[in-house]
């Protein structure tokens, strides 16, 4: 087993590290189990009832759900989920038509569209013959299971965030590409419509997946031609400009009536799912138009252009794959009306719109649009496949003659690796991040940011900018980041998080050192800003290492900067860091951002502080339209050096999730912490963790009573499904944990603590120290 998740953990009572690296057969309760997995392990997908064995030795008999993944190098890999909930509700979705309940279950199973019926949890319920054989699995092996465990990949995935719309009141939803065949790509699907169901009352009790009926899995011939003359016509030079104009021929009038490639004005990066943030530019390099008659004018090539947000182009770049519009459609009438570059939509009369992303070798090259105004039928899903193997060989033709380009890309590829790929959960801070690339020669630098989750809910945020551009900056950048994780993790304040980063960059050029001066300088001159917020108390603590300060918007919309003491970079050694306190009400704004978004090069630092200063003024409840706000206003052309920007908003933990006492520094008080701790979880209806929760404050009061030194105070939070027991005492000594010999009359406490708790630590602070542990809840109705 190389995966297991809080679900299996619930299920089975097994912790991760008890299992992962173990042999299935440890779960299998008997022979018969083993034999009926490995009879059906020869497909892509199978269901089957299995009989595994608990950690306390008694029998679950489970539905599971196996999927082969795609290999990594030789090994294979399966996904195995179960629903252990959803067989039972089943029921719940079934509608019946008075008078004709038999009738209305033939329709359902017989209709020739593909239809499924998921509830309120978005688990499957019902699902007809047409999408049993879209997936290629019997409703009994899936019913029960989400969207995404029954085919995984970004399409369910889409349609799962849709459905949500959908019971949340937004109507019918209409998605490209909604539901995925078997043997069809994780990233492709068929268009799908999702619709609420209500009961009596008009309440939205459960989703409808419809599709039209799966069209035929080959390619006509007249389709397999077009291919065949593709790749004999596409990419015959070296030639960019010459390969995207072979391109536009033979999709024009072959598969469109009108089509245009547009390139990246730079060489790019690594587009994620999350996408390329902020302003970018395409230059349009080829353009093809079928036209009745001279009226119509050709958009013309050689144009370099921004695009909007507002755009299918942006949402193509950044998503990383193709899409089917009508003209009718809302993104599409927002573009044609406020883009220039989309005029040829309203002036050939196009109603069909399609657009593809050049991509290869892992990097995004620019973008293919095509439209139809002769020709009455619109795209379909067979022409985006098509579509998509067109623009696939140009792009392998330019991707391949752009060697220069290639050094720019490997190093963006590397940097955006090295940032966070999502933004961990936490309950502190709602959070908003945005990261746009140096459009300078002298490439990428080392700019980053990070949102680290820390003890009692905590949160620290981190901004920094490596010094120096280019795959050393980068790599510069990854080794400063991983450090302060790991001493984020040691819990330590700002300003000796700080002091420790100092010694370690001066490490790090002493590694580096050599006759090339700068290029050899391990990061020193490094910036770096370091902040962590307490939504218990509403403290900000931060500290700053040559970083310019963050920018506070408070509830009543006032701006200020925060007069953090300025502390040298980073490397230079011997010079201290000094922390600066405040208190942030719930819902203030805190903006921490990199210089490169005050060094644009048509105004100087006080216009841009100006600027900046009125886009935050300027009320919004997006953390999103923030950040949007903050560029847009800032920065009229790409920057010419990279841009970290990370705005959040404050929470408060209300005062009934946490309770605190002062205990008298004397052992017979354990009982009576005992006592706080049951009644505070009867008080919050967790009366099932209280003896868990009775043992591991037993366990902490008693040492902090023995080895620690008065005052003492004993916190208990209620965070969701999470449980913070935290002792504090005036010593600065740590706890560790030790084995106790056999006939030892102490040594356990730590060691029950730690089998007891999810995860367990120590934090210090100026005098004493916190012992915290926190386990996993089960919140009533949740």
């Amino acid at each position: 087993m190389t995966g297991w998740s809080e679900g299996a953990r619930q299920l089975l009572g097994y912790a991760s590290s008890q299992v992962v690296g173990q042999p299935v057969a440890r779960l299998l309760a008997d022979e018969v189990a083993g034999r009926a997995w490995r009879e059906a392990a020869g497909r892509e997908s199978f269901g089957r009832t299995v009989v595994l064995r608990h950690r306390d030795g008694h029998r679950v008999e489970l539905r599971l759900l196996a999927h082969r993944l795609p290999p990594h190098g030789t090994l294979a890999e399966w996904l195995v989920v179960s629903a252990v909930a959803g067989g039972s509700r089943a029921s719940e979705g079934e509608a019946a038509t008075p008078g004709g309940e038999a009738l209305a279950e033939w329709v359902f199973r017989q209709s020739p569209c593909v239809l499924a019926v998921f509830d309120a949890d978005l688990r499957l319920v019902r699902a007809n013959a047409g999408m049993e054989a879209v997936w290629g699995l019997g409703e009994e092996e899936v019913r029960g299971l989400r969207l995404a465990e029954i085919a995984p990949g970004v399409v369910s995935e889409e349609a799962q965030a849709r459905m949500r719309l959908v019971l949340e009141g937004g109507g019918t939803q209409q998605v490209q590409a909604g539901v995925r065949p078997a043997g069809v790509g994780a990233e492709r699907g068929w268009p799908a419509l999702l619709a609420p169901l209500e009961d009596a009352a008009g309440r939205v009790r459960a989703v409808c997946m419809v599709a039209p009926p799966v069209l035929p899995g080959h390619i006509g011939a007249q389709r397999m031609l077009l291919l065949n003359d593709a790749d004999a016509r596409i990419g015959t030079t070296a030639d960019v400009a010459r390969t995207t104009q072979e391109l536009a021929e033979v999709a024009v009038p072959g598969l469109a009536d009108f089509a245009a490639v547009d390139l990246l004005d730079r060489a790019p990066g690594e587009v994620t799912p999350g996408g390329p943030a902020g302003p970018f530019t395409l230059g349009r390099t080829a353009v093809r138009l079928i036209q009745d008659d001279g009226a119509v004018s050709l958009p013309p090539a050689g144009e370099v252009f921004g695009c909007p947000d507002v755009s299918p182009v942006a949402e193509c770049l950044a998503q990383g794959q193709g899409a089917v519009y009508g003209v009718g459609d809302a993104v599409i009438a927002r573009w044609a009306a406020k883009d220039p570059q989309a005029a040829w939509i309203r002036r050939t009369g196009t109603h069909s719109v399609m657009v593809v992303p050049m991509r290869a070798g892992g990097t995004a090259l620019g973008v293919a649009l095509f439209g139809r105004h002769r020709r009455p039928d619109p795209f379909g899903t067979d022409d985006l496949w098509l579509a998509e193997q067109l623009v696939a060989r140009a792009a392998v033709s330019i991707y391949g003659a752009d060697r220069p380009g290639r050094q720019h890309t490997t190093t963006m590829t590397l940097q955006r690796s090295l940032l966070p790929q999502t933004l961990p959960e936490q309950q502190a801070l709602d959070v908003a991040t945005r990261y746009l690339s140096a459009g300078s020669r002298a490439g990428v630098g080392g700019d980053w940011f990070d949102v680290i989750p820390l003890s009692g809910m905590r949160v620290a945020l981190v901004v920094g900018d490596v010094v120096g551009h280019g795959i050393r900056a980068s790599a510069t950048m990854g080794r400063v980041r991983t450090a302060v994780r790991t001493l984020a993790d040691v819990d330590l304040p700002p300003d000796e998080l700080l002091t420790h980063l100092d010694d370690l960059v001066i490490h790090l050029s002493a590694e580096e050192g050599g006759p090339d001066g700068a290029a050899s300088a391990g990061g020193v001159g490094t910036t770096c800003l370091y902040a962590v917020y307490d939504p218990i108390s509403c403290h900000l603590t931060l500290a700053r290492a040559g970083h310019p300060p963050p920018a506070v918007v408070a509830p009543n919309g006032a701006v200020h900067f925060l007069d953090v003491p300025p502390g040298p970079p980073l490397g230079l050694g011997g010079l201290p860091f000094e922390n600066f306190e405040t208190e942030l009400p719930a819902g203030s704004l805190i903006t921490l951002y990199t210089d490169g978004l005050l060094e644009a090069r048509d105004h100087d630092i006080d216009e841009a502080l100006d600027k900046m200063f009125q886009a935050l003024a300027r009320p919004a409840t997006a953390l999103d339209a923030v950040c949007d706000r903050i560029l847009t206003s800032m920065l009229t052309h790409r920057p010419d050096d990279d841009i970290a920007l990370l705005v959040a908003r404050t929470r408060a933990l209300h005062g009934d999730r946490f309770a605190t006492w002062d205990l008298p520094f004397d052992l017979a008080v354990v009982s009576r912490a005992r006592r706080h701790a049951s009644d505070q979880l009867t008080a919050w209806h967790l009366d099932d963790a209280a003896f868990i929760t009775e043992l591991v404050v037993s366990e902490l009061v008693t040492n902090a009573l023995r080895y620690g030194r008065p005052p003492v105070q004993l916190r208990l939070i209620h965070a969701g499904h999470t449980l913070i027991t935290e002792v504090f005492d005036s010593s600065s000594t740590a706890p560790h944990m030790r084995r106790a010999r056999t006939f030892d009359e102490g040594g356990r406490g730590l060691l029950l603590v730690g089998q007891l708790a999810q995860r367990w630590g120590t934090r210090h602070a100026a005098t004493g120290k916190t012992v915290w542990a926190e386990q996993f809840v089960t919140v009533p109705g949740s």
